[in-house]
């Protein structure tokens, strides 16, 4: 029996409660409107003091021929001939204006085309992206350049185009292939389609291909989802995502066209990420922090293996950069300690940069117990570990009186259920505990604990 069959309803009942991903800490509900664009340059400029430290930079390409209903994504919905082209104007804008403050501040080790769908785009739109970038920025050797594609609309020439351009992995966006799943969240994408498209870009030679699922969206069931799983394993992608569905119609209204009644039961949610674990590590995959798996022989599993392996808002990486940029509508970047979002709207985003800004609607600069509790939870989302000597070292502090009240937490929370193994030395999930490693970490986020903390119902439910 696998540790997800194990856990039992008193388990899901105590543990499945809201609460953040992580993707950072502090979480995006902390950020706030006092940080603006001056704040922002302010940054890039003590970031160029710096030239030989590489950079990550995340481009934003936000749009969608149609929107798939579970989606949680900044997205904008348009079939209208030169909307793309008049954002990538302003895209083009915000990148020098970027790149000048930064100096000669130019090197990435980790680049990324997200959306939306990157392949909505052209063939001429995405070279001009690619040059846009490409003028100012270069590329460190062995750099990770990755771009999200929907086999849907992704072209065999567009695949040839991004080989060309330099692009060595690719996540594919799948989610489900059962017909009534698809269905009920308007994405209709076939094995065929999918198939066609990775055997394709396999022929091409690109070094890593990344397919995307999400368990808990309505009318799955384990024995659907088995089927889907099955047959993206008739390909046998390098990595892949499994994500527990973000449903939360409060923030995303569009999401308000799925019943609730067609969604799966807790227990039943549970089962569903039963099947993919069972079918992923039968296959030869190891889980890669809480909702990823890679062959055993992937750059990713051997650094969680070793624990070094980095997450950022790009996912997880085996090349962190201490600065990460983010560019077009929504992106956010992490910059000399700070986070900095663009605004969503695409009438702010281009009158800032009509005026010579860059298009900062909010932001956040960490404190010293900021960074302390980011690379704790950093750790553990990642590696399922903590080297708490290492931490004590990096910021000269005794692990267990600055962590008292989060050590007594984890006392009377997951601890007694096997959730996680802690000495002097080290904590470490255990496997049963990594399906509840954002209860873990919220053990040591000092803004989920304060009083007047932000309301946790702005987070989707940690299973």
């Amino acid at each position: 029996m696998s540790h997800v069959a194990a856990l039992t309803a008193e388990m899901m009942a105590k543990y499945d409660r809201p609460g953040p991903r992580y993707t950072s800490y502090p979480t995006a509900v902390e950020f706030h409107e006092s940080f603006g664009p001056e704040r922002y340059i302010q940054k890039l400029d003590e970031a160029s003091k710096s030239p030989d430290e590489p950079l990550s930079l995340y481009v934003h390409l936000p749009f969608c021929r149609e929107r798939c209903t579970f989606c949680g994504c900044n997205v904008i919905v348009t079939q209208k001939p030169g909307v793309a082209a008049a954002y990538l104007d302003d895209l083009e804008r915000e990148i020098e204006i970027v790149a000048k403050h930064l100096g000669k501040r130019r090197s990435l080790v980790q680049y990324h085309w997200g959306g939306g769908t990157p392949t909505y785009l052209s063939l001429d739109e995405m070279k001009r992206v690619w040059t846009a970038i490409a003028k100012q920025f270069t590329f460190a050797p062995g750099a990770e350049i990755a771009i999200e594609v929907d086999p849907r609309v992704t072209t065999r020439r567009q695949a040839e185009l991004l080989k060309e351009l330099g692009f060595n992995r690719i996540s594919m966006g799948v989610q489900d292939f059962d017909e009534r799943v698809q269905d009920a969240v308007n994405r209709f994408q076939s094995f065929p389609i999918t198939k066609d498209l990775h055997l394709y870009m396999r022929s091409l030679g690109f070094e890593s291909i990344n397919f995307d699922f999400i368990y808990g969206l309505p009318h799955q069931t384990p024995e659907t989802f088995r089927k889907t799983i099955e047959l993206a394993l008739e390909l046998r992608p390098d990595r892949v995502a499994v994500y527990s569905y973000a449903f939360v119609p409060w923030i995303k209204a569009h999401q308000k066209a799925i019943r609730l009644e067609d969604l799966p039961p807790r227990d039943v949610k549970l089962e569903l990420f039963g099947v993919a674990y069972e079918l992923f590590t039968a296959a030869g995959y190891q889980q890669i922090g809480m909702d990823h798996f890679a062959v055993k022989e992937d750059s990713l599993a051997v650094a969680a293996r070793e624990h070094t392996l980095y997450r950022n808002f790009m996912g997880y990486t085996t090349h962190p950069a201490k600065d990460y940029l983010g560019v077009g509508v929504s992106s956010i970047g992490d910059i000399g300690g700070a986070f900095a979002q663009n605004t969503k709207k695409l009438n702010r985003y281009r009158d800032a940069l009509a005026q010579g800004l860059p298009p900062i609607e909010r932001g956040f600069e960490r404190n010293r117990d900021d960074e302390i509790r980011r690379d704790v939870i950093q750790s553990l989302m990642c590696n399922f570990f903590l080297d708490i000597r290492a931490i004590e070292k990096a910021y000269a502090i005794d692990f267990a009186s600055y962590f008292a009240s989060s050590l007594k937490e984890l006392d009377e929370g997951p601890v007694p259920h096997g959730f996680v193994e802690r000495s002097a030395t080290s904590i470490e999930v255990t496997e049963r505990g990594r399906l509840f490693v954002r209860n873990v970490c919220m053990a040591f986020d000092a803004y989920l604990q304060k009083q007047d903390g932000p309301d946790k119902t702005v987070f989707s439910r940690t299973v």
